[in-house]
């Protein structure tokens, strides 16, 4: 285990300066357009850009990855990235800015490929779990903490940008300096929506419904706290304490899922995302200390939801589908997360910041509805017993499937 940790150390380098760089840059942004006098509406489009950018960025990158190789393809993107966060104060436009969200999010989907493909080259399959776990740990924990790195002062407007450049340029320094030889890439499949959709209803809208809650939130989560009239400080806490949130209470949810019919679990989180949502509506609870708690709430019921639907989906996929799936799944999550930041931004446009946690609050419930008719008209056909074991994830690329011990689990049982 040590032995590949230390094999991967660069790798893992290279990913925590990435989480901070680009964890740090999504706030900032949405801070800096509050601040240039953008509108609700404005914000909505140009964060709906960088999840546009990852939703296509996989075919694209595949092709680069395969033509190119892993490193140079990792550095490629990681200068592009580096360019795009450092050019946002050449013209402060939207459509210019949302030009380069796009740009950002198709680099640091091919980044996260070059990552997870390796990743799993490098694991066996006695410890290909654990380096899942410490992965998505790393991916949480460094965006989580990115947050707080826009506390430091910042007079001249452009230090905070100049900052998130260098530390996504030092992202590509230990790719760089490998000397092994790198991985051949997974070949890309995926299935229809309409094949997700007839594996498991539940799962792939249960997707689409997380997209749309976490890409509202990522895309407008810093315009919500400085609508609501919190400084910088109280935003970053708040930021914070959702995605850590999200990384805390995934393992919990998910043992839970693991013992019981799974669709009882995702039903509580869409209505505990629904508790969660009617709190934040209330501004009276709005402080230094009730954001964060609720904020951790938040996190933790929401970012909880696709990891279970994941699970769900596969409990009825075949073995030798599951990476396909988790490809298909993906792409309804990156529709979700797409649509999520345009549609609250019209919330927030009318009602304020309540806007959206009312926007979140009402795919909530409308998920929960959905899931409640569901699990009346399909009785659950699988036993608990049955069910393949849940693991913590978060939403990169499909090859992050790869290092998913599940399959392998389930092959060496039949």
């Amino acid at each position: 285990m040590l032995q590949t940790l230390k094999s991967v150390s660069s790798l893992m380098a290279g990913l925590i300066l990435l989480m901070l760089g680009s964890g740090a840059l999504t706030t900032l942004l949405g801070l800096r357009m509050g601040d240039a006098g953008f509108s609700s509406q404005t914000v909505g489009f140009v964060m709906a850009a960088y999840f546009f950018g990852l939703v296509i960025g996989p075919v694209y990158a595949h092709k680069l990855i395969s033509t190119i190789g892993h490193i140079r393809a990792y550095t490629a993107l990681g200068s592009i990235l580096s360019v795009a966060a450092l050019a946002h104060p050449f013209f402060i436009d939207p459509w210019f800015w949302g030009g380069l969200r796009f740009i950002q999010g198709f680099c640091i989907v091919g980044m996260y490929m070059c990552t997870e493909s390796w990743l799993n080259a490098k694991s066996t399959n006695q410890i290909r779990g654990q380096v899942f776990a410490i992965y998505q740990v790393a991916v949480y924990l460094f965006q989580g903490a990115a947050q707080f790195l826009l506390n430091i002062p910042d007079t001249s407007g452009y230090s905070l940008y100049i900052l998130t450049s260098v530390l996504v340029s030092l992202a590509v320094v230990p790719v760089a300096l490998i000397h092994v030889t790198p991985p051949e890439l997974p070949k890309p499949v995926r299935l229809k929506l309409r094949q997700l959709y007839a594996i498991s209803p539940t799962g792939m809208i249960g997707c689409m419904a997380s997209g749309a809650l976490l890409g509202s939130f990522y895309g407008m989560g810093a315009s919500y706290a400085q609508l609501a009239g919190l400084d910088v400080g109280e935003t970053t806490r708040f930021m914070g304490a959702v995605i850590v949130g999200g990384l805390v209470l995934q393992w919990p949810f998910g043992k839970l899922s693991d013992v019981i019919d799974r669709r009882f679990v995702i039903l509580a989180t869409a209505i505990g995302t629904l508790a969660t949502c009617l709190l934040m509506m209330n501004q009276t609870v709005v402080d230094s200390v009730g954001i964060v708690a609720i904020g951790i709430l938040f996190g933790g019921v929401s970012f909880t939801l696709y990891p279970i639907c994941v699970a769900y989906t596969n409990d009825y996929a075949k073995s030798d589908d599951l990476v396909p799936v988790s490809a298909g799944l993906l792409i309804a999550y990156g529709l979700g997360a797409v649509v999520g930041p345009i549609a609250a931004s019209q919330f927030m446009q009318v009602l304020g910041a309540a806007g959206l946690f009312v926007f979140c609050g009402t795919i909530s419930a409308v998920l929960a509805v959905f899931i409640g008719w569901r699990m009346l008209q399909r009785p659950a056909t699988i036993r608990v017993d049955d069910q393949m074991g849940f693991k913590p994830m978060g939403r990169t690329t499909a090859v992050i499937s790869e290092l998913d011990t599940r399959a392998d689990d389930e092959l060496t049982a039949k």
